[in-house]
């Protein structure tokens, strides 16, 4: 598979035009993939050959026995190697990336480490080719198609400067049979990227609206002067038209989500809906209903136009006489995830929706939205749902509006065998709900949801002040900035922080 034709920077004339070439020249460079536990494969064949040429003869790096410079990565069925050749089909070099760990039966986290990158010495002064650059940015790219969140590499000290060009960042100096390197670190940024797109707008957005006090950012609304929650979402008009039944699920389900984080009981629906026809509206009523039954929630009235675009729109009603706020973490609290692990990616969603509740039994569904409700035994300082920014950005929202940071241990979080870690951490998933509390606190009494402890809020004075992800080597990468919406801290009065 290609993942790369360049020539020098950009495509020739002739591509963009015609999206696609007729002929190759000599100097285009084409990058190829291979998986590089295929020993046969002749990408695999003519890497392996070009590290040894290289790193064992030219550099004497490694033996010069049988195995030469191959390691644990070589037998790794995740590991892939990628091959960079010109148009005659000349190899000029390659690059190996894989995770950290080369133990495949054990959890990959998102960990990776870029290595055995290579130039063949035929191809290190060809006027306009720059394979070394190519294969650096090849790789990058497949990194992060893969949902790689850590990025790493050991590098030969001579090519540290080539590196940082390429937005790579140094961390310390090494060695590697007993030869200098560097070793550095490519920011990856899929966290960052959804926060921008889902939730750093609202702060201005919003200005004027939002209210004051304990609950801004919050997941509902308490209504002023009674123990009422309410609570609004609308869904994207395209899944509305796309997968009309499953959105009107979607419409109660993130409804009733938003009042279980803060601690209400969901006690009424409205709904409404715009359609093409009686029938489309019929389709997207009928998952509504569906979805109203199973929580036990009644939609109490709505609106509902014909002849108009998809669109739905869901408002809850909940009770809650004291409310649990988002902002009502502090530096030094544990955050805990519960989440329900059952299901699997919805349909047309790989890596973006988990449906754990469409198949899930009643009274499963409405012990999860009770987890910290008004009969809970126990409920936390503060807490949100997980919503479209995954678990990292809902995180980000709970520190920002309590004034601190976050630091998120990625091996402890819960988290489906048919999910990879980038995933599980931006995706929406079915139920999932964010709590910080001191230490020891017991877990959200939540029926068939797993609960684990795994992070803490920190002061951003001496800490990050966004989020951050901890290893399982102690390091420390960033993840998000610093706030999510821009909606700050909360305004807390004297006497009403936990």
């Amino acid at each position: 598979m290609s993942i790369l034709d360049h020539h020098e920077f950009g495509l020739g004339a002739a591509d963009e035009i015609l999206g696609g070439r007729a002929r190759r020249r000599p100097h285009d460079v084409r990058i190829t993939e291979a998986p590089a536990i295929d020993a046969r494969h002749p990408d695999v064949v003519a890497h392996r050959a070009l590290r040894r040429a290289v790193f064992v003869d030219e550099q004497g790096l490694f033996s010069g026995g049988a195995a030469g410079d191959l390691d644990g990565h070589d037998h790794d069925p995740r590991a892939i190697v990628l091959v960079a050749r010109d148009g005659a089909g000349e190899v000029l070099g390659g690059v190996r990336l894989a995770p950290v760990d080369p133990d495949a039966s054990r959890p990959d986290l998102g960990w990776w480490t870029g290595s055995r990158l290579v130039v063949a010495p035929t191809a290190r002064r060809r006027a306009g080719i720059r394979v070394g650059a190519a294969l650096i940015r090849a790789a990058c790219a497949r990194a992060e198609a893969a949902g790689v969140l850590r990025f790493e590499a050991e590098v030969q000290a001579a090519n540290e400067r080539l590196f940082a060009r390429l937005g790579w960042q140094r961390l310390r100096d090494t060695t590697v049979a007993g030869r200098p390197h560097v070793r550095m670190r490519r920011p990856m940024g899929r966290f960052a990227d959804l926060v921008a797109a889902t939730k750093a707008p609202l702060g201005e957005l919003v200005a004027g609206l939002a209210g004051s006090g304990l609950h801004v950012g919050d997941d509902g609304a308490p209504v002023p002067g009674s123990d009422l929650v309410a609570a609004c979402d609308a869904i994207l008009p395209a899944m509305v038209e796309r997968d009309p039944e499953w959105a009107g699920w979607c419409g109660v389900l993130v409804n009733v989500n938003d009042l279980a984080a803060m601690g209400a009981a969901p006690t009424a629906l409205l709904d409404a809906v715009g359609a093409r026809d009686a029938s489309f509206a019929h389709r997207v009523l009928t998952g509504l209903r569906a979805a109203a039954d199973a929580y036990g929630v009644p939609v109490i009235g709505g609106h509902t136009q014909l002849e108009v675009p998809a669109s739905l729109t869901v408002t809850a009603l909940g009770r809650a006489a004291s409310p649990v706020p988002a902002a009502g973490g502090r530096a030094g609290m544990e955050v805990r995830l519960t989440a329900d692990l059952a299901g699997t990616w919805r349909p047309g969603y790989t890596g973006r929706q988990w449906d754990s509740t469409s198949t899930r039994a009643p009274a499963d569904l409405r012990a999860m939205v009770a987890a910290i409700g008004p009969d809970a035994p126990h409920r936390p300082a503060a807490a949100k749902d997980v919503s479209m920014a995954g678990v990292v950005g809902t995180l980000g929202m709970l520190a920002e509006a309590s004034g601190t940071g976050a630091v998120l241990d990625v091996a402890a979080v819960p988290r489906p065998v048919g999910a990879t870690v980038a995933d599980w951490l931006t995706c929406f998933p079915g139920f999932a709900l964010l709590t910080a509390d001191e230490s020891g606190a017991p877990a959200p009494s939540a029926g068939p949801a797993t609960s684990a402890v795994c992070g803490v809020l920190t002061d951003p004075a001496t800490g990050p002040a966004g989020v951050a992800l901890r290893w399982p080597d102690g390091e420390v990468t960033e993840a998000v900035a610093g706030g999510v919406t821009g909606l700050g801290r909360a305004r807390i009065s004297e006497g009403n922080h936990p």
